[in-house]
């Protein structure tokens, strides 16, 4: 059994004021692998003292002490990195290539690219007799989702601490196998005591008392468009600051000069992967009318061969979904869109054939979709993919920027220039164009319902700085 009974407050592990504890739920056979204790606001009480006590230090130090510390926090993370990926595979159901390749490594990327984006960012400048300076906003609560637990972690606690900030961090209650490595990655860095804070809990609660406290100055969170509701109403009480990476709809675009059947492959593959729980999945596939019945056909195959079972298992393509809240939300949105006549091409309610426990689902497509269908504009979380026929690109334009999200948007086709052309008009943080490498310097953000605020490099420092004007300087 794992024990995720202590925080992390002040340097050192501590136990909770009042011990709640939660058991951790292995979502591939639903057996107990361990506890998480759950904090209160007394916790976070300390954890924000902590913060702040420390932030009067940390906020002068160079740009060189930091870089020191995040050099020892990635020299430790790669050697841990089996570990954490081994953690990520027992709590949210990763398969174990992918929680090692993409899930733990991630993390270790966002560090060296917030460390690359530190070592040049412009701190300071003078503009005429102003002279402008970028300073550390205070203590931040950091508020991090299951889906991919070390991913934003990192790109929330890198560049908070890479700006002078101290943070305290509430994990989800359903990944804190990987938080507490980390945090112990951390602690055997020799950051100082209150730099970094962790305080087990869940969103009622602890994600309550962060986005409330008087004490910290800026909110981070990533997660439901509902909890960025409710963490913008609590911020809102003290006027701090508060980002967001919410949920997303995100449209494929495949033009009618794309070739049809590898752009429908990678994107029902992409919708597929880690189980469809991507905030930024292109769930939406848009194809020309006139080759509609030829992508059903295309991404019917792909489903078909999507590999659904064990996570240590070498032939698993996906693993289950993370948690049961999450498995009966993606069924009754699966069945809510089959009663409301979506055309249903594979798939559907219930576990895969010979998965009689694991919150397993089935890889579904659904055909002849209109954008006004709940599978169209409500985020499934899962391996749902809605194909959608347009008649041209206009149309298409309209369809993909007919929902309250705008996180990110892919399009594919053989003309750069149009491809290029159609990006400028989709409302969303980040688009995709012809399945491109994976690139950690990119923004990611969203537009509308999907958040506000950018993470990743250089362009998430602007989040946890003030900017002070020193007039006569």
């Amino acid at each position: 059994m794992k024990q995720c009974d202590q925080f992390y407050i002040n340097g050192e592990w501590v136990n909770p004021l009042e011990p709640q504890m939660m058991d951790i739920i292995n979502p591939a056979n639903e057996t107990v692998v361990g506890q998480v204790a759950l904090g209160n606001q007394n916790d976070v009480d300390l954890a924000v003292k902590s913060a702040n006590h420390a932030f009067e230090t940390w906020s002068q130090t160079s740009r060189e002490q930091r870089l020191e510390y995040l050099d020892r926090i990635i020299a430790l993370y790669k050697e841990r990195i089996n570990e954490m990926a081994e953690a990520i595979t027992t709590e949210m159901g990763a398969p174990k290539g992918m929680a090692l390749e993409e899930q733990s490594a991630i993390g270790i990327v966002h560090f060296e690219t917030t460390r690359k984006s530190l070592e040049s960012f412009q701190f300071e400048e003078t503009k005429g007799i102003t002279h402008v300076a970028k300073e550390a906003i205070g203590v931040c609560g950091l508020i991090t989702p299951w889906n991919w637990p070390m991913n934003q972690i990192a790109c929330k606690v890198a560049p908070a601490i890479a700006c002078g900030c101290t943070v305290v961090l509430k994990p989800s209650e359903f990944a804190p196998l990987s938080a507490q490595i980390f945090a112990q990655i951390v602690h055997d860095a020799g950051l100082p005591a209150g730099v970094f804070n962790m305080v087990y809990g869940d969103g009622p609660v602890v994600g309550t008392a962060l986005s409330s406290h008087p004490d910290i100055e800026m909110v981070s969170l990533t997660g439901s468009t509902r909890a960025g509701k409710s963490v913008s109403e609590m911020g809102a009480q003290t006027i701090k600051r508060v980002t967001l990476e919410l949920g997303g709809k995100s449209p494929n675009i495949i033009l009618e000069d794309a070739d049809i059947e590898s752009c429908v492959t990678s994107g029902a593959e992409a919708c597929f992967d880690n189980t469809g729980q991507s905030c930024d999945a292109p769930t939406r596939m848009l194809v020309p009318a006139k080759y509609h019945q030829r992508a059903v056909e295309v991404a019917k195959s792909v489903a078909e061969a999507t590999v659904v079972g064990d996570p240590n298992l070498d032939t698993t393509t996906i693993g289950p979904l993370s948690n049961k809240a999450q498995f009966e939300k993606v069924q009754n949105l699966v069945a809510q869109a089959i009663e409301q006549g979506s055309e249903l091409v594979i798939g559907g309610p219930g576990r895969p054939e010979g998965l009689t426990a694991g919150y397993y689902v089935k890889p579904t497509v659904f055909a002849n979709v209109t954008n006004d269908m709940l599978i169209a504009q409500q985020e499934v979380f899962g391996p749902v993919l809605s194909i959608i026929p347009y008649n041209n690109e206009d149309e298409a334009v309209a369809i993909a920027n007919d929902t309250p999200y705008g996180l990110a948007g892919y399009i594919q086709g053989n003309d750069l220039d149009k491809v290029r052309s159609i990006a400028r008009r989709i409302r969303a943080g980040t688009i995709y164009l012809n399945n491109p490498d994976f690139d950690a310097y990119a923004p990611f953000g969203g537009y509308k319902q999907s958040g506000n605020g950018r993470e990743w490099a250089h362009f998430a420092f602007d989040d946890f700085l003030e900017i002070k004007g020193i007039v006569g300087f």
